[in-house]
């Protein structure tokens, strides 16, 4: 796991000292997550049957099927400085992953936001455990812990454009074009598996932002929110990675995504969150 001084270090390192700063400055909490072992705080499940609230219907993307249970996060062990997540309550999170049929799901398929789903459980809501609908098979359990880690924004990223100017209109003029620089940060973020929530995300192939922006076409009003077309104010709500412990893989070794707008998730209109996902 990543900490602010190791990435300061490495843009001291590689950077002019203008901008170094401007780039630290754009440095991002979030949480990552491990094995629960012993007596760790659990903070998350990943697979296996979740609870639902008593009398919920179990989620179903409309004229295709049943959606299956990726993931629970514990809100209270979410604790990530300047996103307005639920202090408490347990976000759930469901994706058609094509066991019922091969419908393709995500940002590149239009019209497909409805396979998949975030829901929030407010704190004492009554919830029971549900198991899933056939021919629903559900992934191994797995309990996780959560760490506190800091995120960088990707070179091609939304962000860094916004900071820096888009890198492919500068050519090599752009502030940022340190071959050795990008590299020592992103070996240095590098991990084998990673869920995470806030921050920012680790992308499979482009930038998932720009992916978010033209999925949230299809949210109810979004012809109303010119805001949604702006790639940099899509803030990462969770990624779940490719994990063998779970048997769960996303096409070839891939990362599904959840983003949202901060208005969106202050409000708790967790039903604005947009849905994308890349492999290998």
């Amino acid at each position: 796991m990543t900490d602010t001084q190791e990435l300061s270090a490495l843009a001291d390192q590689h950077l002019p000292p203008d901008v170094a700063a401007r780039w630290k400055s754009l440095l991002q909490p979030a949480v990552q997550f491990d094995w629960a072992a012993g007596s760790d705080p659990v903070a998350a499940q990943l697979g296996g049957d979740p609870e639902l609230p008593v009398g919920h219907a179990w989620p179903e993307w409309d004229g295709h099927g049943p959606l299956t249970f990726i993931a629970a996060f514990e809100c209270a062990g979410l604790r990530v400085p300047g996103l307005p997540l639920p202090e408490d309550g347990r976000l759930l999170f469901f994706y058609f992953d094509g066991q019922v049929e091969g419908a393709a799901v995500g940002a590149l398929s239009p019209g497909t936001q409805g396979g998949a789903r975030v829901l929030y459980l407010p704190p004492g809501s009554p919830v029971e455990a549900r198991q899933a609908p056939a021919p629903i098979k559900p992934y191994p359990r797995q309990m996780l812990r959560a760490g506190a880690v800091t995120t960088a924004p990707e070179p091609d990223s939304a962000r860094i454009a916004a900071a820096f100017g888009d890198r492919a209109a500068r050519g090599t003029g752009h502030p940022l074009d340190a071959d050795a620089f990008t590299e020592a940060v992103y070996e240095e973020l590098s991990v084998s598996v990673c869920h995470q929530v806030g921050g920012f995300p680790l992308s499979v192939q482009w930038p998932v932002e720009y992916e978010a922006a033209a999925a949230a076409g299809e949210l109810p009003g979004a012809a109303e929110r010119p805001e949604y077309a702006e790639a940099d104010r899509w803030l990462l709500l969770a990624q779940i990675d490719s994990d063998d412990a779970s048997s769960m893989m996303w096409g070839e070794s891939g990362t599904l995504y959840w983003l949202v707008q901060e208005p969106d998730l202050a409000a708790r209109r967790f039903d604005r969150a947009v849905f994308t996902w890349q492999c290998a």
